[in-house]
């Protein structure tokens, strides 16, 4: 969908709330923009439906008009085809037609119970608010309106692939307008892309324990796609505590038609984790950073402090255990984290990373360019684990806080280049045999995380050969990252930058700068002069 229509479309959304707070706002828009999908969806396949029962070459054909236009309200037909069965007192038209009504917010209400009531997967899932929202009156119709001129054009997926974009757009425009409290739920979209292009998550069970909004769902099944999967080859599981986010990323993902499993309630992933016995090929995350009150007596002794118990003080180092605890055999992770989880020594996390490093669970660290997250000014880095490490003894340290780009005043993002750069870095050292590692000239194959689809051009993924780059990345060595402390911090690692060569002669070099630096002086005292005299024609 193109962006400007996004644009538009956000800036007439956002001019109808008015005074009201982005926070309440948020689940007023992005819940009827999941109720239209749920509709059109449903009159997708409907239209569908009647072109099968008017084809007498179609195992559908039903001979009667009166007996089609019976079994196009058979819900059946709708459920064995994963769509959403609809009521018809709850489809967008319905909801339309009543948009200039005061009832209006109660009928969206209703809508939505009896949307729920008709779909198990929805149960509890849905806000019901519209009967009581602050808006401004007749606000809530004018929405309706708008989300009305979002729709598709009938061919295939068009309804959740536009309706899909317009949520995902309007997640990242409603972290902005929060700010550091939008940020509790969006990960910013190029981070989340680092995360899956290195990951390469293109089959098996996908999970994140503080899943927030599901962007990384989102971007884990676009990578399957985009790669040669099939729709489906990833199943979903998340948890996350916040009960309003928790219904966020149930619409996010059901607008998608992704199935998913996010527990039974939202709840604490420490105290109540609702997947105790998954294994997972793949786990992305980014936590919240540094909390403090995590800690309870009956955390004591669990078995997923395989490194340590963490301590109460600072939950980093439980999301690491808590994530490499949920890995597969040959599972991998990405998680975000402050970059201070790198080097702190605050009550036993040394000891922890110390354990980490020397059983071979980190795999690569990336540091990160300032200004990348809305709801912290805390520089962060993305850890890499691995169940399976293929290079053992060795982490590989890329420094990305050169890369990306100012999108505005207070937010920069990585550009494609900046994140296939990260990517093929990766891939390219995971690929290479160890022996052979350290920058020497080897001609490597494409990794063994990438999909193996050669039917698909976009899956033929050829990585060049590794070489450590100064000032970017390196392949460190256990014995160098201990000589170290075991901290790591990328930049203890990759060094400084080269600086490009210069053929010069000193000499030469220093009578051109000179010969400028006195044209410019003689050029300052002309305009200085210059001034005086203009100063003196007024009187001064």
């Amino acid at each position: 969908m193109d962006n400007e229509i996004k644009k538009t479309l956000w800036a007439a959304a956002d001019k109808l709330r008015s005074n009201m707070d982005a926070a309440e706002y948020k689940h007023i828009v992005l819940g009827l923009i999941f109720l239209k999908y749920v509709s059109d969806s449903f009159a997708e396949h409907r239209a569908t439906l009647e072109k099968r029962f008017a084809d007498r070459q179609d195992e559908y054909f039903i001979e009667t008009e009166a007996d089609r236009t019976k079994d196009l309200e058979e819900r059946d037909y709708y459920t064995e085809a994963n769509v959403f069965w609809v009521p018809e007192l709850s489809r967008w038209e319905r909801i339309r037609d009543k948009a200039k009504q005061p009832e209006l917010g109660k009928y969206i209400d209703d809508a939505l119970i009896d949307i729920e009531n008709e779909n198990p997967r929805l149960k509890g899932l849905l806000d019901k608010r519209y009967a009581r929202t602050q808006l401004e009156p007749g606000k809530l119709g004018e929405l309706v309106d708008l989300i009305s001129k979002i729709g598709f054009n009938g061919n295939g997926h068009r309804a959740k692939d536009v309706l899909g974009e317009v949520y995902e757009y309007f997640l990242g425009q409603f972290a902005s307008a929060e700010g550091k409290k939008g940020g509790q739920f969006y990960t910013p979209a190029s981070v989340v892309r680092v995360l899956t292009e290195v990951l390469a998550p293109y089959k098996g069970k996908v999970y994140d324990p503080c899943c927030g909004s599901g962007g990384m769902f989102v971007s884990s099944e676009r990578f399957m796609e985009e790669h040669g999967g099939r729709f489906g080859d990833i199943s979903i599981y998340g948890q996350e505590s916040n009960p309003t986010t928790w219904r966020l990323v149930a619409m996010n993902l059901a607008i998608r038609g992704m199935d998913f499993n996010l527990g039974k309630e939202p709840a604490d992933t420490f105290l109540r984790n609702q997947h105790p016995d998954l294994r997972a090929n793949y786990v992305m995350a980014n936590p919240p950073f540094n909390v403090s009150d995590w800690w309870n007596a009956s955390l004591e002794g669990d078995p997923r402090w395989q490194f340590g118990t963490p301590p109460a003080g600072n939950a980093n180092y439980a999301w690491l255990q808590h994530i490499f605890y949920h890995l597969a055999p040959n599972g991998r992770a990405g998680v975000v984290l402050a970059n201070g989880s790198m080097s702190s020594n605050q009550s036993g996390e040394s000891a922890i990373r110390r354990e980490m490093i020397e059983q071979d669970a980190v795999e690569c660290m990336v540091a990160l360019p300032a200004q990348l997250f809305i709801n912290t000014q805390i520089p962060a880095c993305l850890w890499f684990l691995s169940k399976n490490k293929k290079r053992k003894g060795e982490i590989l340290f890329i420094d990305a806080r050169k890369l990306g780009r100012l999108e505005n005043r207070v937010n920069r993002v990585f550009d494609d280049e900046d994140i296939q750069k990260i990517a093929e870095t990766y891939h390219a050292w995971k690929s290479e045999p160890p022996a052979l590692a350290g920058g020497q000239n080897v001609r490597t194959e494409s990794g063994s995380d990438r999909p193996p689809d050669s039917s698909n051009p976009k899956s033929e993924i050829q990585n060049p050969k590794y070489e450590d780059r100064p000032g970017f990345c390196r392949s460190a060595s256990l014995e160098e990252i201990r000589s170290h402390d075991y901290i790591l911090t990328p930049g203890r690692y990759v060094g400084a930058e080269i600086a490009e060569e210069d053929d010069e002669e000193f000499a030469e070099k220093m009578a051109k700068l000179t010969k400028e630096l006195n044209e410019q002086f003689a050029e300052s005292s002309r305009l200085e002069e210059e001034i005086r005299k203009n100063l003196a024609s007024i009187g001064f």
